[in-house]
């Protein structure tokens, strides 16, 4: 069985899913029932005037440095190629990251170099994936030469700590929003991107990079109820119910054994004390996300779930315990 990928697999949807990020409290009840309110009969503007205009009030910039995205995934791949373009050759990005950063940059033939002061884009993320911390060092890799990139996908989801960049660094950087996480809607793909006080160049270069309509008539409602006051609200909500399941669930792990990462996030990396049958785990409807991929091995990062998914797996945990023996 594959579990270098959360979510859904060749048996289905898991039922009791610890292997993707998106809130545990999910679905958001406000952008759900936007997204039964969208009309997907019909194109939506294809320059987004008001969504951009809606995202930009509600991070306080102008409206021009809003980038739309079909995804992060989307946009990591597009900004990689505006800069190859713009003759960028070499990348940086963490040891433990996301790997589309290094997917994008090795299908437009960046380099990636491991002195991040050489380079013309470089990659950050906070809270970091797999482990949920601070960036090490993230201030001064911010101050580099070369394009900066902040991924903020699980900003949103943050329980504990503070952004490594204040705001003026923030004005400095590129910063990548998905929305979807956080509202427990990751089947949902729609993002964007805030420019940089002096970003506008690049803007626009992406946006004569962006295919016509990146977001459908789903990912423009969700982005519009992710802004609203009561979805927000529901989030801040969210975040105190995660932070107590957070506590019973490592609690839990390391009473049988297990290892557990310090984190930000309502998603830790953990180790077994002993070898882990990961498809008997699956079998039994559990799935949880080998961080191998994501540059760490032999751990694995489990997202924060409610009590009921968390007793299934300290039974199924358990039982390996008992054939083991």
């Amino acid at each position: 069985m594959n579990t270098d990928h959360g979510g859904p697999d060749a048996l289905g949807v898991p039922r009791w899913d610890f292997s993707t990020n998106a809130n545990a409290c999910g679905p958001c009840p406000m952008a759900l029932a936007a997204l039964h309110q969208a009309d997907p009969r019909r194109y939506p503007d294809p320059s987004y005037t008001a969504l951009c205009e809606r995202l930009a009030v509600f991070h306080g910039v102008a409206a021009e440095r809003i980038v739309l995205a079909a995804s992060a995934s989307e946009f990591i791949a597009r900004i990689t190629a505006a800069l190859r373009l713009a003759g960028a050759q070499r990348a940086w990005a963490p040891a433990l990251a996301y790997g589309d950063y290094t997917r994008a940059a090795s299908a437009w033939g960046l380099a990636r170099v491991d002195d991040p002061a050489q380079v013309d884009l470089l990659w950050l993320c906070e809270p970091s994936s797999p482990l949920g911390g601070a960036e090490p060092m993230a201030a001064e890799l911010a101050e580099q030469g070369g394009m900066v990139v902040l991924d903020r996908a699980y900003e949103p989801l943050r329980l504990t700590g503070a952004c490594s960049l204040g705001d003026a660094a923030l004005q400095r950087v590129w910063q990548l929003w998905s929305p979807n996480k956080a509202l427990g809607l990751t089947g949902v793909r729609g993002a964007y991107a805030i420019a940089p006080l002096h970003g506008r160049a690049l803007a626009e270069s992406l946006h004569a990079l962006a295919p016509s309509w990146p977001l459908g008539a789903h990912a423009v409602a969700m982005l519009g109820v992710w802004v609203q006051a009561d979805a927000q609200a529901w989030l801040a909500d969210s975040r105190q119910r995660l932070a107590g399941w957070k506590t019973a669930q490592i609690d839990s792990l390391q009473a049988l054994g297990w290892t557990c990462l310090a984190s930000h996030a309502p998603f830790f990396c953990a180790r077994s004390a002993r070898p882990l049958d990961a498809n008997a785990l699956r079998t039994a409807g559990i799935k949880l996300r080998d961080t191998r991929s994501l540059g760490l091995p032999d751990h694995w990062r489990l997202s924060v779930q409610p009590p009921d998914a968390q007793a299934a797996l300290v039974a199924a945990l358990q039982a390996q315990m008992e054939i083991s023996r």
